[in-house]
């Protein structure tokens, strides 16, 4: 598999990006061979999405999955999961019952090369706070984390303040248990300044600042490089990003930025991602003085 030992800041896309277009117009290959065109070497996929036969993969589809790595030299980055607290219908699950399920996707994520799990919790509100059993969920998973060397992340997406008791909570937990194996994903758009006309703008909503993200960078394990307008020069028209990058590059950030694509045009019949992806990496290229 391919390996990068280049330090700092590297580019990757999160497959969430086609999924207006996977399994109709695109293969797991054609998603593999765009990535490698655009010079990115991560990949984050979505189990539930990607996998065939997810939970249970056969031995087959592994093989091919890591023949695809091979192939197009691209690393497995981060593998998205969730805690479906409402899979029973009737009744939430237990905080053991939670576990089980998370340490099946750990097992999962293991076999399939991840080293980065985006962990994603039942929430209770709008301010995307998860609920309140997560510490106990999380603390019986570690020693599987721990084990098989898997880091948890929560996704820390808009509206949430950096500053805010929801990544407190989380910073607190990882202080507390001295764990390298639970930390964050901050996804950019908590830094997004612009919204369009018709554009819907959560009310709680208020922009982080870049350097917000300086206190937290031990625990961010990788970050969705989120992206909603790509100017015909390369900019993304609403999102800080050449401060991001350089608070990244100047504190020596290690880790995969894991495009995500999320304009209003995604699913537009016949719309292609491809090409709004490759203007992004243009861009973050030139961030990233490659």
């Amino acid at each position: 598999m391919y390996h990068t030992h280049q330090k700092g800041p590297k580019r990757g896309v999160a497959l969430y990006s086609y999924s207006a277009e996977f399994g109709l117009t695109k293969t797991l290959e054609d998603c593999f061979e765009d990535i490698c065109d655009m010079g990115a070497h991560g990949i984050e996929i979505l189990a539930n999405t990607h996998i065939e036969n997810y939970p249970y993969p056969t031995d087959a589809w592994v093989e091919q999955w890591f023949r695809l790595c091979d192939k197009y030299a691209i690393v497995p980055v981060e593998y998205g999961n969730w805690i479906d607290s409402h899979v029973l219908g009737g009744r939430e699950l237990t905080s053991q019952e939670a576990a089980e399920m998370l340490k099946r996707d750990i097992r999962l994520a293991h076999r399939l090369g991840f080293s980065v799990m985006r962990t994603k919790m039942p929430v209770i509100n709008e301010r995307l706070e998860p609920v309140e059993n997560w510490r106990e969920i999380i603390r019986a998973a570690l020693p599987l984390a721990e084990k098989l060397d898997i880091k948890m992340c929560p996704e820390i997406h808009t509206p949430s303040n950096l500053k805010g008791k929801l990544v407190t909570d989380f910073v607190d937990f990882i202080r507390e248990t001295g764990t390298r194996h639970f930390g964050l994903n901050i996804d950019f758009s908590v830094f997004r300044t612009e919204f369009g006309q018709n554009e819907y703008r959560d009310p709680q909503f208020q922009p982080n600042a870049p350097e917000d993200l300086i206190p937290l960078l031990p625990y961010i394990y990788c970050c969705h490089a989120k992206f909603i307008h790509m100017s015909d020069d390369f900019r993304e028209t609403t999102i800080p990003y050449p401060a991001i990058i350089k608070i990244l590059q100047e504190h020596n950030w290690d880790g995969y930025l894991l495009s995500e694509y999320e304009g209003a045009d995604k699913y537009d019949p016949g719309y292609e991602v491809g090409q709004t992806l490759r203007r992004q990496h243009i861009m973050l290229k030139n961030l990233l003085g490659e």
